[in-house]
């Protein structure tokens, strides 16, 4: 029996419900098993930190929104551009796209301290750290969509006597599309912790910089806060571009995603 599809309305209650109840549960959770409010504070603890703090938590999640956010357009118009060099010149793919694939292998983590080494403790690194994270995932997907058009559809080009100029963006392009926003939600998300890191390595202001200074003042609830701030942006983040996806790929987006 084929499950009855969601309506518009439980679509938009059944996560929040879902939500409210692990909330629910946390906040009995703790206190029922002895959890100590420095090691787990509960969600209403938290949203008073939330609401005591939020000048605090505004001025140190703005510089880490930037980074992110300029890292992340950074980021992805260099794998861009990279893809269609790729496609275009396959020697150059073939020389250069294990080179890549050989240095995303090297965990960001490991990389943030040379990058702040050589561009120093301002926001230049935690961009370009930023920006690395988002680069592979869209270098791939990019790749992928372009270079995945079949042979009938070129032939169908050239019948209709397309330009070079036509077939890239009227074919190449369009099919790509799906394939570079897939990547982009992801680059949504891994922006932000790019910029996170970057700032755990070298700095005393942002989202990173606080969660570093709460977990070692032992305050909780203000780590918890910051999480929450962190990870409320992403989530924003994420559904702005899938608001732009569903604008541009009208054609390709289900009606019940």
């Amino acid at each position: 029996m084929t499950p009855r599809p969601l309506t518009t309305a439980e679509a938009l209650a059944l996560p929040i419900l879902g939500a409210l109840s692990l909330l629910l549960a946390w906040q009995w959770l703790v206190p029922a098993l002895g959890v100590p409010a420095y090691i787990v504070p509960t969600p209403l603890a938290i949203l008073r930190t939330l609401a005591a703090e939020w000048r605090f938590l505004l001025t140190n999640a703005v510089p880490t929104w930037i980074e992110a956010l300029l890292g992340f357009f950074l980021g992805n118009a260099l794998a861009v551009l990279l893809a269609i060099g790729f496609v275009y010149a396959p020697r150059f793919r073939a020389a250069y796209f294990p080179v890549v694939l050989l240095f995303n292998t090297i965990p960001v983590l490991a990389l943030a301290p040379i990058i702040i080494l050589i561009f120093g403790l301002g926001m230049l690194p935690k961009v370009i750290i930023a920006a690395l994270i988002c680069f592979f995932p869209t270098l791939v997907n990019m790749t992928r969509g372009l270079r995945d058009v079949g042979p009938e559809q070129l032939e169908l080009m050239h019948v209709l006597s397309a330009s070079p100029r036509e077939v890239f963006f009227k074919l190449r392009v369009q099919n790509s599309l799906p394939y570079l926003f897939s990547a982009l939600k992801i680059a949504a998300s891994t922006a932000v912790i790019g910029a996170i890191v970057g700032e755990w390595i070298g700095s005393t202001l942002g989202i990173g910089a606080l969660i570093i200074q709460s977990t070692y003042n032992f305050d909780s609830p203000l780590l918890y806060a910051t999480i929450v701030v962190g990870s409320t942006f992403s989530a924003l983040f994420f559904g702005v571009i899938s608001l732009v996806e569903r604008r541009v790929l009208r054609w390709n987006v289900p009606h019940n995603a």
